[in-house]
């Protein structure tokens, strides 16, 4: 076969594919939701009024509804905006919705994972484990009590000069975690794991970027391509290598009657369970579920914290108003505690006002529907991408009084009592809520009333 016959053929091959592709596209476009028109194999990822979300789904809502389809690449993603929506896809429809999409599988599996099989039985597990090492209970606040003095020294070691509290505060709620998962805490002047943690915050950085995204809808061409995903994927591994040490020194030192922690706990279930949970607890899902916890667990509160702090210093009027509940509730004797939170109706308030207000970036964090799903007069293929906008739900006017303002009084009743609030959704809803969200609101608590 000449070149001239072999360069028709292979253009006919591209040209059918991609008429193939349109035509599988129009056709899932015919039964989803409406959306901005997507360019041709990018869809919509190039379109700045389109993406990011978190900026325009406003005016995407306005005009195409609550419940619209944008595309990522050749993929379409429907998108939830407002309470309504997302309450009636994640609770009222959450098995159908209860699926994820395919997130950075090269980083992400373990908690994260899309098999449905596997995520129930490690979330299961996890959350029974966390639960046995304290949390919701006293001894795991008085842990974070004594965490959260350590941080209270480091920052008075300060002594008035600037510096950034985001490395302290992330090493407090990461030390948390650790003695949870690792069994240990490690010192605020450990460089080792200082760099660790600056790992941490950069891959959390990275999933949270538009550059994720691409890297998501076209895993396939962009892991050869330069990039930042390169540094974070090497990143990643030495985190896994920290791990996997950890890892290999619980199986060394392991006394199955008495776990000290989260891997401790998974071993001896791993040994136990070996003829009934297949491969679900192997040591890959071991070190991917620790990967997750570790990550997670320290980088989303500490950012949150930090938050708490800026906010505080911004409205010192309402800083004064919660030192003063506190010292009422504990004096000067004493840190608070978790079980003080009830004589704290206004600090209450303040902190669950202050996560309403922080204007997290969840879109790189979607679901996936787990079957062919009507909602909302529409029909959602098996395996969609669905994306819920958090930041909607939080500022949806029909649910709060002042969405765009920070006001605590969305917390309270005309008594002062502490009011909880439907819409109020931090930790997700539905099955993929945050296995975490008992350990993080005890966590932000103390953390708060300490610092």
């Amino acid at each position: 076969m000449d070149a001239g016959v072999a360069g028709i053929l292979s253009l006919f091959l591209i040209l059918s594919t991609m008429c193939f592709m349109l035509w599988k596209n129009n056709r899932k476009q015919g039964q989803l939701p409406p959306g901005p028109a997507p360019w041709f194999l990018l869809g919509n990822l190039w379109q700045k009024d389109v993406l990011p979300l978190h900026k325009s789904y406003q005016k995407l809502s306005k005009k195409y509804g609550p419940v619209f389809t944008v595309w990522l690449g050749p993929k379409p993603a429907v998108v939830l905006c407002g309470y309504e929506a997302v309450r009636n896809a994640l609770v009222g429809q959450a098995e159908e919705f209860g699926g994820r999409a395919a997130i950075l599988n090269c980083i992400f599996s373990g908690l994260v994972t899309g098999s449905e099989k596997k995520w129930r039985e490690l979330r299961r597990f996890t959350i029974a484990t966390l639960r046995d090492f304290g949390m919701g209970k006293k001894t795991m606040a008085q842990r974070v009590q004594e965490e959260a003095q350590y941080l209270v020294k480091a920052m008075a070691n300060m002594e008035g000069e600037v510096f950034d509290p985001i490395t302290s505060i992330r090493h407090a709620v990461s030390n948390v975690v650790c003695a949870v998962v690792f069994g240990s805490r490690f010192s605020y002047k450990d460089e080792a794991f200082l760099e660790l943690l600056g790992m941490i915050g950069n891959y959390i950085h990275y999933f949270i970027s538009p550059f994720a995204q691409v890297y998501n809808t076209f895993p396939g061409i962009m892991r050869y391509l330069p990039g930042p995903h390169n540094k974070v994927f090497n990143e990643s591994e030495k985190l896994k290598n920290f791990i996997r040490k950890k890892i290999d020194s619980h199986k060394q030192t392991l006394e199955p009657s008495c776990p000290r922690d989260y891997i401790d706990c998974f071993l001896i279930k791993s040994e136990k369970g070996k003829s009934t949970s297949g491969d679900v607890f192997s040591d890959e899902n071991l070190l991917m579920a620790v990967f997750d916890l570790f990550g997670a667990g320290t980088v989303s509160t500490a950012n949150t914290l930090l938050f708490f702090l800026l906010v505080m210093a911004k409205f010192p009027q309402i800083q004064a108003k919660v030192q003063q509940e506190i010292e009422k509730a504990v004096g000067a004797i004493r840190a608070p505690g978790i079980e003080d939170r009830v004589r704290m109706p206004y600090t209450n308030a303040v902190i669950h006002e202050l996560q309403r207000s922080q204007k997290a970036q969840s879109e790189n964090f979607p679901r996936a529907v787990t079957r062919r799903t009507e909602f909302w007069g529409y029909t959602i293929p098996q395996g969609t991408t669905v994306i819920p906008m958090f930041r909607s739900v939080h500022s949806d006017p029909k649910q709060w009084e002042t969405p765009e303002e920070f006001n605590p009084g969305h917390f309270l009743d005309e008594k002062g009592e502490f009011r909880p609030n439907k819409a109020f959704m931090p930790f997700s809803a539905g099955k993929r809520m945050c296995p975490g969200e008992g350990l993080a609101r005890m966590e932000l608590f103390l953390f708060f009333t300490s610092a």
